[in-house]
Parts: structure tokens; sequence; C-alpha cells
């Protein structure tokens, strides 16, 4: 894609400010269904963003949307105040937008080890100069100790839950400004939840910003700082993430099942 030569650093990204994913009027499609409907969110620099709502409520599509994975997709969409409106994945990854799926992907038939090093990307810095966090196996293993504990494992070989962080620490082997993940507690132990909540915290401590689709409230509540609520792909609620928190009347019309 033109203009995305020099992906490792953003010190000449024009328009750079405290909004680093912006999507504006964002809809998609699978095939004929129209899925999303003119969807508007932002995630600034060192925040959580929440993107809630039940089953089919476009959460996925939306992170899939916004890193490419939709065949069909219109809107604007700035990532370091850049248009990666109609930038391929592999593009926008280089850039600093990480993703991580809901259905993990990870390579099976190679070690924990090895799987990180596909995801490996060069050092980056912020728009000031500063260098962004930086991450190698070593840093991953301690924040992720079940990894560190088998890093010659085949992928194949772990838990889901494993399989779960495994996908995480592979995203952060590029080096992320702001992370995509999708649905991080489906599926998994109470005791990895309970990791998975740590480790998103630790990561905005780090200065990596985080846009999280999920079901789980209580999970939602400890990482968050904002949401946005989907349903039937639009979002009908957006506020702190302390506010939705009392707001009975939006949980129930939106969230409850």
């Amino acid at each position: 894609m033109n203009g995305m030569n020099d992906v490792s650093d953003v010190n000449d990204a024009s328009g750079v400010s405290d909004t680093l994913l912006d999507a504006k009027a964002l809809n998609a499609w699978y095939g004929a269904a129209h899925i999303l409907f003119d969807v508007d969110l932002q995630v600034k620099r060192g925040e959580v963003v929440a993107l809630m709502g039940r089953n089919g409520a476009g959460k996925s599509t939306t992170l899939k949307a916004l890193i490419g994975l939709v065949a069909k997709r219109t809107g604007a969409i700035s990532f370091l105040g850049r248009d990666v409106s109609k930038a391929e994945p592999h593009d926008v990854a280089r850039l600093g937008l990480g993703y991580v799926p809901e259905d993990r992907r990870i390579f099976a038939d190679l070690t924990v080890l090895e799987n990180l090093e596909v995801g490996r990307q060069p050092p980056r810095h912020w728009a000031d100069g500063r260098a962004a966090p930086v991450w190698t196996p070593d840093k991953l293993f301690k924040l992720f100790p079940n990894l560190g504990e088998m890093p010659q494992r085949l992928g194949g070989r772990t838990s889901g839950g494993e399989q779960q962080m495994l996908t995480v620490a592979r995203s952060l082997m590029g080096n992320p400004f702001v992370v995509l993940l999708d649905e991080p507690t489906e599926g998994v132990a109470p005791l990895i939840v309970e990791q998975m909540a740590q480790m998103i915290l630790e990561l905005k401590a780090q200065g990596v910003s985080i846009l999280l689709s999920e079901q789980n409230m209580h999970f939602a509540e400890l990482v968050s700082d904002r949401a946005y609520v989907l349903e039937k792909g639009q979002i009908r609620h957006q506020s702190s993430m302390a506010e939705l928190s009392v707001n009975e009347a939006v949980r129930r019309a939106y969230l409850s099942v």
C-alpha cells in the first residue's frame, strides 16, 4: 500500500493525536448480508475500550473490519493519523495494529517459542520520538508464566487457555500500539480469565491500548475505561465503563440474556 514504507516508526505520521484508532460510519457485509451500520468508535492512547453486546451483535465483525478482514466494508478508518480504510491486513499490522482472533489460530506444529517468533516485528517509536513498548519472549514469559514453563512444547499440545495466551503473546511480539482482542475469556477456565485480566492491566500500564470484544460484564468492568454497546450492528450506547456498570436499563436492553 502506498505511503506505508516506514512501518516501524510513526515519527513522520501526520495528524497523530491522542486518538490512535478512529472509525467513522463503518459498514460491513458478509456477502449480501449487511452486518455493521455506521459504526463510530475511537481508541485513545493508553486506554482499554470494551466493545460489548450479545452473540451476533457484530462485535467480532467490527474488529475484523477495522483490521481489514472483511471483504466488503465502507467508511473511514484512521490509525495513527493515517487513512487505512482500504488497507490490507498485513499493511495495518506492520503499522502497529495487533489482532487476536477469537479462534486463536496458533501454529499447532510449531513450538511455543516458534509461534512467538512468527509474530516478531521491529521496535517502534511514538510520534514524539519516545520508544514504544518492546516485547521479547523473556518479557512475555514473565507476563504469561504458563508459557514460560513450556517454550519447546508444540502449540497443538497446549490447553485452550494456553493457546489463548499464546495468541495474545504472538500479537505482542509485533510491538503493537493498539491490540484488537476478540473474546479473550470465551471458553477458558476462571484462573485463565483472572490471568487475562492481569495481562490487560499490565499492557495498559506499558502504554498499549486495547479494543476488547467481550460479553463478560464482570471482566469488562475489571479492565476497561470506556465501553461501546452494540446491538444488531449498531452502536446503541457509549459511556465510561463505570457509567455502564450502574446503567441497569442499558444492561437489560442490550446485554442481558
